[in-house]
C-alpha cells in the first residue's frame, strides 16, 4: 500500500504548486508574493498571508511542539523509547509526568498548552458540551465549530507569534483552524489523520528550508499515536507498546531532520494526558436520576432551571461510589472547574477507571462495552492521567530533571523561548525557568 506522500507524488504533481500555499479567502488573505518552493509530496496547506517576520522575529531561534497523543508519562521508559531519553537526556525531562487539566481530555488540554488557561479559562471545557447561554453545541467532530473562533478565549501562541511579527506553522493542533484572537497561523492544514506520518515531518523540514522572510519559527506538529491504540487495547497491550516505539522513531528522524538544517530549534515533544485500563461495565447516570428534557453533551448536564438542577443533584449525590456529584460553584477547587457554566450543573466526577455515561443505548439498540481505556478522570487522583515532556535545543540546559508541574505552565515557557511578551495567563515562567540557559537555570 503506497504511504501517503508516495501517493500525492503519483496522483497531484500537476497541483503541487497550489498545494504548498492555498491562499484563504476573505480578510485573512493577502495579496504578496511569496518565493516558497515547491515539492512533489506537498500537503494540503492552507496559507494566510499575515506578512513577512519583522526584524525582531528573524532574529528570534525556533520552536518546534510535538503532541504524541495519550503518550503516558511512564511509557518512555516502560517500553525503553530510546529516542525520547536521549532528547531528555541532552535536555530536560519530567520523568514523573506533567500534569494535565481536568478533565484530561484531548480538545482542552491540547489548547490549555498553547493559551496557559485552564479548560474553563480557554472555553473548551470538554470535547464536546453545550453553551447554556446560547444552546449551541461544541463538539471535536463537528467541523463547524472547531473552525468557528467565538468557542475559543485566550490568546494561542501562534496567534500571540503571529500579532508580534513572527510567523507560524500548525500541522495540527486543536484551535489552529479557527481565527483566535485575531489571527490564524501563516501556514495550517484541516485535520486528516490519513496523513501519513513521515510526511508530516518532511512538511515541517519544508517550512523550515523557507526563505527567512516567510519561515514561521513557530511549529507544531501532532500524532494521533499512542492514544488510539490505548483506547482500542489498554495502555499495556502489545499494540500500544508497539505505538510507543514507531512515535518514538518519529522523534527520532523529526530530530536528526531538523539537527540538518544548522537553524537554532528548540524541540519540545510533551503529550496531552495519560490512559487508565478502564472497568468493564457503564455507570449510566440515567438510571440513577430522570434525565428526560434533560440536555446533555459528553459527560455534562444542562438542566433548565434551578428547580432541575438541584433534583438531579439530590438524586446523585451519595448514589454511587463510583462518582460524586457536586454543584458547579462546589466543585474542589484544585480540579479549576467550578466557574464556567459550559461545565455543566451539576458536575459529574469519576472516582476511579469508570466509565460513565449519560444514558444508555437507544430501545432496540445493542449496548456495547466500553474501549479498553480511558481518560478524562481526575490527574490529581489519577497518576495514569499524567502527560509526558521533554524538551531540548540551544537555550534549553542538558541534563535537567523536573518534578511533575501543571501543563498550563508551558505557554509561558513557549513564549519566552520565541522573545514574545506573553499576557497573564493561569500559568508561570518561573515553573519551567529552571532549565532556561537565560535565567542561569534558577
Amino acid at each position: 500500500m503506497l504511504k501517503y506522500a508516495q501517493w500525492i507524488k503519483l496522483t497531484a504533481c500537476s497541483l503541487a504548486l497550489a498545494m504548498v500555499a492555498i491562499s484563504a479567502t476573505g480578510q485573512d488573505a493577502k495579496s504578496r508574493q511569496l518565493a516558497i518552493p515547491a515539492t512533489d509530496a506537498s500537503l494540503p496547506v492552507i496559507h494566510i498571508d499575515n506578512g513577512p517576520n519583522s526584524a525582531a522575529a528573524l532574529k528570534a531561534h525556533y520552536v518546534v511542539l510535538v503532541s504524541l497523543d495519550g503518550f503516558r508519562w511512564d511509557y518512555a521508559r516502560r517500553d525503553n523509547a530510546k529516542n525520547l531519553l536521549a532528547l531528555g537526556h541532552d535536555g530536560a525531562w519530567a520523568p514523573e509526568g506533567m500534569i494535565p487539566s481536568y478533565p484530561s481530555l484531548t480538545f482542552p488540554n491540547h489548547y490549555t498548552i498553547v493559551t496557559g488557561l485552564y479548560p474553563e479559562h480557554s472555553g473548551l471545557v470538554a470535547n464536546s458540551f453545550e453553551d447554556p447561554v446560547t444552546h449551541a453545541k461544541y463538539a471535536m467532530s463537528d467541523s463547524k465549530a472547531v473552525t468557528d473562533g467565538s468557542w475559543y478565549n485566550g490568546t494561542p501562541l501562534w496567534s500571540l507569534a503571529e500579532g508580534q511579527g513572527m510567523r507560524t506553522a500548525c500541522l495540527f493542533w486543536p484551535g489552529s483552524e479557527a481565527k483566535i484572537a485575531g489571527y490564524r497561523p501563516s501556514y495550517y492544514l484541516r485535520f486528516d489523520d490519513k496523513v501519513d506520518d513521515e510526511a508530516r515531518i518532511e512538511q515541517v523540514i519544508e517550512w523550515l528550508k523557507l526563505p527567512a522572510a516567510d519561515r514561521p519559527h513557530f511549529i507544531t506538529l501532532y500524532y494521533s499515536h499512542p492514544d488510539h491504540e490505548g483506547h482500542l487495547f489498554g495502555p499495556d497491550a502489545p499494540e500500544t507498546v508497539a505505538a510507543v516505539h514507531h512515535v518514538d522513531e518519529l522523534v527520532g528522524k523529526l530530530r536528526r531532520e531538523l539537527d540538518a538544517t544548522a537553524l537554532p530549534i528548540d524541540l519540545i515533544v510533551l503529550s496531552d494526558h495519560g490512559m487508565v485500563k478502564v472497568e468493564p461495565d457503564w455507570v449510566t447516570i440515567g438510571q440513577f436520576v430522570n434525565l428526560d428534557g434533560v440536555e446533555t453533551a459528553g459527560g455534562q448536564l444542562y438542566p433548565s432551571d434551578e428547580a432541575q438542577r438541584q433534583r438531579i443533584y439530590n438524586a446523585l449525590n451519595h448514589a454511587s461510589e463510583k462518582f460524586k456529584a457536586y454543584r458547579l460553584k462546589n466543585v474542589p477547587k484544585e480540579l479549576h472547574y467550578d466557574e464556567n457554566p459550559r461545565e455543566g450543573d451539576p458536575v459529574i466526577v469519576p472516582t476511579g477507571p469508570y466509565a460513565i455515561r449519560m444514558h444508555g443505548p437507544a430501545p432496540g439498540k445493542e449496548d456495547k462495552a466500553p474501549i479498553a481505556g480511558m481518560h478524562g478522570f481526575d490527574p490529581h487522583s489519577m497518576p495514569e492521567m499524567k502527560a509526558s515532556f521533554f524538551a531540548a535545543g540551544p537555550d534549553i540546559l542538558a541534563g535537567k530533571e523536573l518534578k511533575p508541574f501543571e501543563n498550563v505552565n508551558v505557554y509561558p515557557f513557549i513564549a519566552h523561548l520565541l522573545g514574545l511578551t506573553a499576557p497573564k495567563t493561569d500559568g508561570s515562567l518561573s515553573i519551567l525557568s529552571g532549565i532556561l540557559k537565560d535565567k542561569g537555570g534558577e
